[in-house]
């Protein structure tokens, strides 16, 4: 995508509102617009961000045999009111009627909807295990919508739903999927600490959290020190060993009754990207949800899994930044090649950076080529605000040398590499 023909509308100045990082980079880098509290406008840059997040998401569960539904934003409250969970949410939940008198709520999440689908269409335990999934956008009314798309009202979900026909399957599905985010997080370039929690709301008998450590992290997180050189690359556990180690929320951390040593606890800020829940039957016993089995009918019964997609976004810029703006993961990037044109007009400036924009579009590289007239400041300044990972800054001086200048965004370092190595290295 060539720069004067894109749409990246970057602020200088740092709006009033943001008070975290990843809301200040993401406002000031064109990545967004506020259009009511809590709620957001995502522009091309963030949402080709969104949609990276969304894909990885998306593969890792298709990976695990995850099967993909898309259910409607709107949902009849009689299904809420079978489960008894109407009152739930209370003024987070927005309620309206429609021209026939008839109430809906913009959904906040799926557990009631997905069942109904599932009751409709599956009738024997033969079909079981079945894991069903969406990606779509929730809304919740936030008392106090903050810190962008961090806390938003409306906010792009995966939610996911298993079904089984015993509690032993279902603790399977369980103790996989939480290898699967580990797996999903590990790819967005983040660790996460999957901490007991309280379930809340969606309820069940066992729920986990994942966790972003972050200094703005809304949660406080008490863990295992063995966690830290998990993140730190000296540590490699399996999922199955994770699950063995210390780390609890706030509201579940009892220090009187903690396993570990005091010296071996750490206490940090956490950001939740993601929470799994071993409901059982605490939906299908509400809403009769029956199978039937060699013997009869059978009680299914349940897991769900959430990732906040929109959030992770967020998470991945509050761990990854400096001074300067954002620092993607390549997996993550809106673009991973920023190419810098130093004086735009001059014949081989423009042959070279032709050259390469050309070739690595042609490898379906994702590149933004800053063809415009601004400053060589200012250039500078914009790729590393909006964080690609790697720039080529092709100018006339260094084209007398045949070489351009090829800058890592997470180091810094900068090389002298002909047209032809800075391909390669990119094509590599």
């Amino acid at each position: 995508m060539r720069l004067s023909q894109y749409f990246l509308p970057l602020l200088k100045e740092t709006p009033s509102e943001a008070q975290i990082v990843s809301h200040r980079y993401m406002l000031r880098a064109g990545m967004i617009k506020q259009q009511a509290a809590g709620i957001y406008s995502w522009l091309p840059l963030g949402l080709r961000a969104l949609d990276n997040v969304e894909k990885i998401v998306a593969d890792e569960l298709e990976k695990a045999g995850c099967v993909r539904v898309l259910m409607p934003t709107l949902q009849p409250t009689e299904l809420w009111k079978e489960s008894g969970r109407y009152d739930a949410l209370g003024k987070e939940m927005l309620r309206f009627k429609d021209r026939a008198d008839r109430e809906l709520l913009y959904s906040p999440t799926c557990e009631e909807m997905i069942i109904d689908i599932f009751r409709s269409y599956v009738k024997s335990y033969k079909a079981l295990p079945l894991n069903l999934y969406q990606i779509n956008w929730k809304f919740r009314d936030e008392v106090r919508p903050r810190f962008g798309v961090m806390r938003g009202r409306e906010f792009l979900m995966k939610d996911g739903y298993s079904f089984h026909t015993t509690l032993d399957d279902a603790k399977r599905e369980y103790s996989k999927m939480y290898d699967v985010y580990h797996n999903i997080f590990k790819r967005l370039g983040l660790t996460a600490i999957a901490v007991s929690a309280d379930s809340g709301a969606i309820g069940g008998n066992l729920s986990h959290e994942f966790q972003v450590l972050a200094e703005t992290g809304e949660s406080q997180v008490y863990y295992d020190q063995r966690f830290d050189d998990i993140r730190d690359g000296k540590l490699s556990l399996s999922g199955e060993e994770m699950r063995g180690l210390y780390a609890a929320a706030d509201e579940l951390h009892v220090p009187e009754k903690c396993p570990i040593p005091k010296e071996n606890l750490r206490e940090a800020r956490g950001i939740e990207v993601g929470h799994i829940f071993l409901l059982g039957r605490k939906y299908t016993d509400a809403m009769g949800i029956d199978v039937t089995g060699p013997e009869g009918a059978v009680r299914v019964e349940m897991g769900t899994y959430g990732i906040g997609v929109s959030r992770l976004v967020a998470a991945i810029i509050e761990a990854s930044h400096d001074d300067n703006g954002i620092i993607w993961p390549e997996s993550v990037a809106p673009f991973r090649v920023g190419l810098i044109n130093l004086r735009p007009g001059d014949v081989n400036c423009e042959e070279a950076c032709n050259l390469i924009y050309n070739t690595l579009t042609a490898k379906e590289v994702p590149i933004l080529y800053d063809d415009t007239d601004e400053r060589p400041g200012g250039k500078f300044a914009s790729m590393d605000l909006i964080g690609t990972p790697w720039q080529i800054i092709v100018g006339p001086k260094g084209l007398e040398r045949n070489v351009v200048e090829l800058k890592s965004r997470k180091t810094g370092e900068k090389q002298e590499v002909s047209v032809e190595s800075a391909l390669a290295k990119l094509l590599g």
